[in-house]
């Protein structure tokens, strides 16, 4: 099971350079540090960070729409009600981080891992997600309607309410779940491995969306 690097393992660390202030419409960075500032509410969309980190850093209700994350590391941040829809993720990195009602529909992530994160209300409808892990993370309510999943993983992680109508899966792993709970979508389930055990925990609820009646 992979493990989150700590900030000083970044290959760029010893570039980054602190920034203090909140974003504007259009910036870009290159080895930026954000740390414990403040984007809450922010308004804010086409940014462009490049080998960047985030620590500490209150997402709540900003609006990144169109902005792209190429290289960055995220830890212990939140994301309470945030807009990153349309956004694209490149080798990206969150550890401990809360995503809250959070939009990121119509979103690209490609070579992304979660660590020990928390999505509760999580809107991925419509994404593409490539090479993307979720390790030891809590997902509520998670919504990946219309997504398409691409060797994606669940190490570790507690699922429940997924929703995955119109999802479309290539080598999609919930073997080492630690949790599995689908709300809706069972008809979408091709291309997504599981365990006999989790099978028969998700048997009463598949025969119930393909209209079987149990009858014993």
């Amino acid at each position: 099971m992979p493990e989150p690097r700590s900030i000083d393992d970044l290959p760029y660390f010893a570039h980054l350079e602190a920034e203090e202030s909140a974003p504007e419409e259009g910036e870009r960075f290159d080895t930026a540090l954000f740390q414990d500032v403040s984007f809450e509410g922010v308004h804010a969309g086409n940014l462009r960070f490049l080998e960047s980190a985030f620590t500490g850093v209150g997402f709540d209700r900003a609006h990144l729409r169109r902005s792209r994350f190429n290289d960055v590391w995220i830890d212990n941040c939140r994301m309470n009600g945030a807009d990153f829809a349309e956004t694209t993720w490149l080798d990206a990195e969150f550890s401990r981080t809360v995503f809250g009602g959070t939009a990121l529909f119509d979103s690209t992530l490609t070579r992304v891992g979660f660590f020990g994160c928390k999505l509760v209300g999580t809107n991925l409808r419509n994404a593409e997600l490539r090479d993307v892990t979720f390790t030891n993370c809590v997902m509520q309510d998670v919504d990946f309607a219309e997504a398409v999943l691409t060797n994606v993983g669940f190490p570790g992680s507690r699922i429940s309410s997924l929703h995955v109508d119109g999802m479309k899966a290539d080598n999609v792993d919930l073997r080492a779940a630690a949790e599995v709970g689908i709300q809706s979508g069972y008809d979408s389930l091709a291309g997504v491995r599981i365990t006999n055990i989790q099978l028969l925990q998700l048997a009463p609820a598949l025969a119930q969306s393909l209209g079987l009646v149990l009858d014993d």
